[in-house]
């Protein structure tokens, strides 16, 4: 694994749309399948700009998995940033803006209080699934922030609950995004863990 650069994020961005295709959450977001596949690559390439000035990103060799992390203090835009990417964001969500904007609210809302490296995307290409690199790109992470602040997530695939479990992260709530939104899971993985 390795520190990604600015040259890295059409290539990340792709392999995550891929990755979320079958997301609930993006599914909410973009309930037409023919739209999230053409309006995924936009958004994640701007997540993962975003993603470069707020924390760390990391990417497998060949690009099969990547981690996109906010540092502590850092997990939330703030207004500046949010300013800045008002036209690049609409333009990627489009329509979805408003169930964008209530999953973004919903996330926020369940992020714990203090200082956190918060784990924002996690994701491998489907064609490299099962064979170490989403692992791998999340340990690295991990060993990078480990021993000084908490880390932590919230996923709205039950399925990854212990993938995630095996590296030390607890579900500290359970949580769903309106009536009708997708449910989601907010795990936490304590400071001291190595």
């Amino acid at each position: 694994m390795r520190l990604a650069t600015g040259r890295d994020g059409n290539a990340v961005a792709g392999m995550l749309a891929r990755a979320f295709q079958d997301d609930p959450a993006f599914g909410y977001i973009f309930p037409d399948p023919a739209t999230r596949a053409r309006q995924l690559p936009r958004l994640f390439k701007l997540l993962y700009d975003s993603d470069g000035t707020a924390g760390m990103r990391l990417v497998s060799e060949g690009g099969e998995a990547a981690t996109l992390w906010r540092g502590p203090g850092r997990a939330a835009m703030g207004w500046g940033e949010i300013v800045r990417h008002l036209i690049p964001f609409a333009g990627a969500l489009g329509t979805a803006i408003p169930r964008a904007l209530q999953v973004s609210g919903a996330v926020e809302a369940h992020m714990p209080q203090g200082d956190f490296w918060y784990l924002h995307i996690a994701g491998c290409d489907p064609a490299a699934q099962g064979r170490g690199f989403g692992r791998r790109a999340l340990l690295a992470g991990l060993e990078r922030a480990a021993g000084r602040t908490p880390c932590y997530l919230e996923t709205a695939t039950e399925r990854n609950l212990g993938f995630y479990a095996t590296v030390g992260f607890a579900v500290t709530d359970e949580w769903r995004v309106g009536r009708n939104g997708p449910r989601f899971w907010s795990m936490l993985r304590p400071a001291d863990r190595r």
